[in-house]
């Protein structure tokens, strides 16, 4: 474990310091958008698309126009002069990939179910809301892309102008020879495809945004729950054409994001253009049905993998194709969110030749985009299945195959056939330990005794070991995969004449806990209270530069550059205290607040003299500018690689089909630990979301592409009761690519948990002869499949 340097004798990192951040949360004081008052606002309601595919042939607003409190209603022909540019796709993969136009309101072909075809503003929401079904829209239906296979066959086009349903098709092969010659030798060949199901990310508060004109200086201010206030400042800039310097964004308390609220929507672009339009305040705020249909949806892939073994279960090579869901549009990154899982559908496996490609297609569906973990779920859930299906082939135990195959940890930093180096890792004590705490061995044994009695409850338990890589950096990489924007982060740390601290932070919090850890990262070093610094961030005009929150980068890119700063600032104070007891700053240590000279316990120099004298600029030393403030804007090196061993135990009823998780123990290694607390808190949020996947969540599309389930009546989104209590532990193997040794912590949960559940289902499952269980796991796809086996002669009793 790496040490970081601290100027405390009592180390605050580490431990399990309450959240700051919780207290105005819990008690009703946290502001979200609709507890912004603001005076004179417009409310707006969007009139949305009830077909997936049709033209429009006239918008009749007259009827609506009528209505108490209404003041404007616009269609998409009114309003297309309005933008300066399409909506944003930030992430081009390749040259040729087809990114048909996508404006925040439709005027002449809708292409989704949700898609935006009006616009209503008026006194209050319920006026808005009322006018929206008097506007008269007539539609001619066209042609449906209901799934990827018609979407892949090109009869009908979601665009026709393109010709194809195909976006792009991207390709990761170093060495296909390479490839082509392990699995023509390989003793063993396993090949699965697995479905990734669409998911709704249903953040606990939807969407919302208000923009308030400053007409006399032709300024804006965005409050929007957005995770990206910094890219949605630009983007707006970019697509509405006021100038970047004129536009404010803050995001207030969020609700949650997941991914979800990371994208530039349609009404955030649309309430700007009408603020600028009308001189007036607009608001909205979505409904959760408008949730369902108009917020991005989450994964949405066909799998197809190949493991290629020799005769004692080592992986040779591995093969992947994906079919991708791109939805109607693609949003900010919907191309290249497949893609961030490309590098790792070898998992934490010592692979020599892998094959990689990605085909993505327009379908009338909500469009897809980053959700929780964003492509690295999807990559552990397909090598996680395949490994356990090289087990069976082979006729080794799960974790054995695992054992046979890790990285070795000599090996690190490893470069992987998918072109990463990992920083660091060490997995097979993180499996081992996760062996020994679950007690594997006995729940296979009574496993095997329940088999042998004919019990109809039959017993489970799922492996695991995932990787992924965190922080999205540096920006040379990013930029050599065709990523718009860079991986830096950016901080300011001042030491105010009173001593007390400020951060200025870039990253975008939304639930991590970042004015807790930020506070904890700079009273180590600084060796004062937590209690006397404050954190700002999530406003472009306190915190004018930052990259935001996702992909677990907040901690690796953004905690470092406050690190950094927090350095700098000390060096300072240090050429300070230095020249006020006329030694050299070579010649000083410093603990808890307190400059002394080394060999001398009477001659020191308080850290709140050094920012006093800075502040007044009496008496400073040549060449020291006044005031204790550094900025830093750091690029990494690398990714991080964080990982670690989950553990599902399942009981199946066979009569019912209806899967119990009994137990699910983590054992996750995130490098060191600012705070195990919230790390344990984002760890069991993730493993509650990839369960979720797992069990019970799915968006559901009939053939003409509705959405069936756009409720949380029919969408099932579990409570705590569906959980066991979850069993958490940890190893720490530190990054060597950040000065705090950190790795990320965000998606750990969600990455591992879908193929630790469904590989515990069919374990469970397996003496029917069942190899495959498609997520969701419901009662009903369980009991079906075990009565499929039956009907195949294969018999419990």
């Amino acid at each position: 474990m790496t040490v970081v340097e601290t100027g405390s004798s009592k180390r605050v990192t580490g431990t399990r310091l309450l959240r700051r951040e919780d207290p105005a949360l819990l008690t009703g004081e946290a502001k979200f958008i609709d507890d912004i008052v603001q005076a004179d606002a417009l409310c707006m309601a969007v009139l949305r698309s009830p077909m997936a595919h049709a033209r429009i042939v006239s918008v009749d607003s007259s009827a609506a126009m009528r209505m108490p409190g209404v003041v404007a209603v616009l269609s998409g022909s009114d309003l297309r002069d309005e933008w300066s540019a399409p909506m944003p796709c930030a992430w081009p993969v390749t040259g040729e990939m087809k990114n048909p136009p996508h404006f925040p309101v439709a005027a002449d072909v809708v292409n989704f179910v949700g898609d935006a075809v009006a616009v209503v503003l008026a006194s209050d929401k319920n006026a808005a809301v009322d006018a929206l079904a008097s506007i008269d829209v007539n539609y001619e239906p066209l042609p449906v892309v209901s799934n990827l296979e018609d979407a892949l066959g090109n009869k009908d086009l979601v665009h026709p102008d393109l010709g194809t349903n195909v976006s792009y098709v991207w390709t990761l092969e170093p060495d296909k020879a390479k490839v082509d010659e392990a699995f023509a030798s390989a003793p063993h060949v396993v090949k699965s495809r697995f479905i990734q199901q669409r998911l709704i990310p249903a953040a606990m508060e939807p969407r919302g945004v208000l923009v308030v004109p400053h007409p006399y200086g032709g300024e804006y201010t965005i409050f929007s729950s957005t995770q990206i206030p910094h890219i949605l400042k630009l983007m707006l800039s970019l697509t509405v054409g006021i100038s970047e310097a004129k536009l404010r964004v803050i995001a207030p308390s969020v609700g949650g994001g997941f991914g979800s609220k990371l994208n530039v929507y349609p009404e955030e672009i649309l309430a700007l253009t009408l603020a600028r339009k009308l001189q007036r305040p607009i608001r909205w705020t979505e409904e959760r049905s408008e949730n369902s249909l108009a917020t991005i949806h989450g994964r949405g892939q066909i799998q197809d993998i190949e493991l290629a073994a020799d005769a004692n279960g080592k992986v040779m090579a591995v093969r992947v194709n994906l079919v991708a869901d791109m939805g109607g549009y693609l949003q900010l990154l919907t191309p290249g969110v497949p893609l961030l899982g490309g590098f790792l559908y070898h998992g934490l496996y010592d692979v020599p030749a892998y094959s990689f490609s990605c085909t993505g297609v327009f379908t009338n569906k909500t469009p897809t985009d980053a959700y929780r973990g964003a492509g690295r779920p999807e990559a552990t859930f397909a090598i996680e299945r395949s490994m356990d299906a090289l087990a069976r082939k082979v006729g080794i135990d799960p974790a054995e195959v695992r054992r046979r195959n890790f990285i070795a940890p000599e090996k690190f930093p490893y470069a992987s056939a998918a072109g990463l180096i990992f920083d660091s890792g060490n997995y097979l004590p993180n499996l081992e330990l996760a062996l020994e705490k679950v007690g594997y061995a006995e729940i296979r044994a009574e496993q095997e005794r329940r088999r042998l009695v004919g019990s109809k409850k039959h017993l489970g338990v799922g492996l695991s070991c995932y990787v992924e890589m965190c922080g999205l950096a540096p920006s040379k990489v990013l930029g050599s995969l065709s990523y718009s924007a860079g991986g830096w982060e950016s901080a300011t740390v001042r030491i105010l004449p009173t001593c007390k601290v400020q951060v200025v932070a870039g990253t975008t919090p939304h639930g991590q806990g970042h004015e807790t850890s930020w506070s904890m990262i700079v009273a180590d070093r600084l060796g004062i209270s937590p209690g006397d610094i404050e954190v700002l961030h999530s406003d472009t005009a306190i915190a004018p530069f930052g990259m935001d929150t996702y992909g677990s980068r907040s901690l690796s890119v953004g905690g470092s550059a406050i690190y950094m700063a927090t350095e700098k600032v000390l060096a300072k104070a240090r050429l300070i205290a230095a020249h006020k007891l006329e030694v050299s700053p070579e010649d000083l240590d410093y603990q808890d607040g307190e400059f002394r000279v080394k060999g001398s316990a009477e001659k020191s120099f308080a850290l709140s003299s050094a920012a006093f004298e800075a502040f007044t600029a009496h008496d400073l030393p040549e060449g020291v500018e006044p005031n204790l403030e550094a900025t830093v804007t750091w690029d990494p090196p690398n990714f991080t690689f964080p990982f670690g061993t989950h553990i599902a135990v399942v009981e199946i009823d066979e009569e019912t089909g209806q899967t119990e998780l009994l137990r699910y123990l983590s054992i996750d290694d995130v490098g060191n630990q600012i705070n195990p607390m919230i790390v344990e808190g984002q760890i069991e949020g993730g493993i509650a979301q990839g369960v979720a996947q797992a069990l019970f969540e799915e968006a559901i599309y009939d053939e003409s592409c509705n959405l069936l389930d756009s409720t949380f009546i029919e969408y099932l989104i579990p409570s705590a009761a569906e959980f066991p209590n979850f069993e958490l532990g940890s190893t720490v193997t530190a990054s060597p690519t950040n000065p705090l040794g950190v790795k990320g912590v965000g998606e750990a949960g969600c990455i591992a948990s879908p193929p630790a559940v469904i590989n515990a289902i069919v374990d469970a499952l397996t003496e029917f002869g069942i190899e495959n269980i498609d997520m969701p796991a419901s009662p009903e796809r369980v009991w079906k499949a075990i009565g499929a086996a039956r009907g195949n002669g294969i018999q419990v009793d």
